[in-house]
């Protein structure tokens, strides 16, 4: 079976696209690490090299994976020198499981971040409003990187929020849906989730993990993904025009009622 890839190579992104674009400063910046730790990390063989383009090394979602999971392994009580073994020993079960967290991390149809300046964010605050980049930002959609740089996990929704603000509503309101969202659409996602671990991990795993089934069971979680999109989107389709059928016979009704209180003769 093919390993993940690592990091510093092609296809390591993580499958959203995006490229090595983050100095070894903002790279310390998004994961909460120095820049004394990240090359400590180099120097044990932990962290793979970045790409280097113009003698200056750029580091990828790959990176920040390996990174968080180091610490993560970290908080579970693992010392750097366990770390190192379990890393090292990719040929194994732990190297499937980095293809399991990989497919579980990579989001196949998912939109590319993009990099924004506080320049140009000071400028769509005056549209956007202090209260939605805070909200942004508690979501993690919004990472400051340093350097004056902001990464957008989600451009789609940032555009989404501008444009209902602009159309006219409330910030304060917008800012309590998107948090409403995001607690929706949390609790759905852990369901498809525990619906893998349930219905498909665990007989896997109490069958002993069989090899022959390990890409089967990986794959499962990549197709699950696709699914799970397909599905929440199909389903938010038909009930979004169902609430807009009833609101929309509700204003009607209540237009009528409005015109009869007039005295405005209407069609019958």
């Amino acid at each position: 079976m093919a390993h993940p890839p690592e990091p510093g190579s092609a296809g390591a992104s993580g499958g959203s696209g995006t490229k090595a674009d983050l100095t070894i400063e903002q790279l310390a910046a998004a994961t909460g690490m120095s820049v004394r730790n990240i090359r400590n990390h180099h120097t044990r063989g932990l962290l793979p090299a970045p790409t280097v383009r113009k003698r200056i090394g750029y580091y990828g979602p790959g990176h920040v994976a390996r990174l968080e999971l180091i610490r993560d392994l970290q908080a579970d009580g693992f010392n750097l020198a366990a770390i190192q073994r379990l890393l090292e020993a990719s040929s194994g079960s732990f190297g499937r499981l980095f293809g399991l967290r990989d497919a579980m991390l990579a989001a196949s149809d998912s939109e590319v971040p993009d990099v924004i300046t506080a320049a140009e964010l000071a400028e769509r605050i005056q549209g956007l409003a202090p209260e939605m980049v805070e909200v942004l930002r508690n979501l993690n959609l919004l990472v400051p990187l340093g350097e004056d740089r902001f990464q957008r996990l989600s451009p789609a929704l940032g555009r989404a929020f501008d444009e209902a603000i602009s159309l006219g509503m409330a910030p304060d309101a917008v800012a309590e849906l998107a948090e409403q969202l995001n607690r929706d659409c949390d609790a759905i996602a852990r369901r498809f989730v525990n619906l893998y671990v349930d219905q498909l991990w665990k007989p896997f795993a109490d069958s002993g993990q069989p090899e022959e089934l390990w890409q089967e069971t990986i794959d499962a979680m990549r197709v699950l993904r696709t699914l799970a999109s397909e599905a929440l989107l199909a389903m938010f389709k038909l009930r979004m025009a169902d609430r807009m059928a009833a609101a929309a016979d509700t204003l009607l009704k209540d237009q009528v009622k409005r015109a009869q209180v007039m005295g405005v003769p209407t069609a019958r």
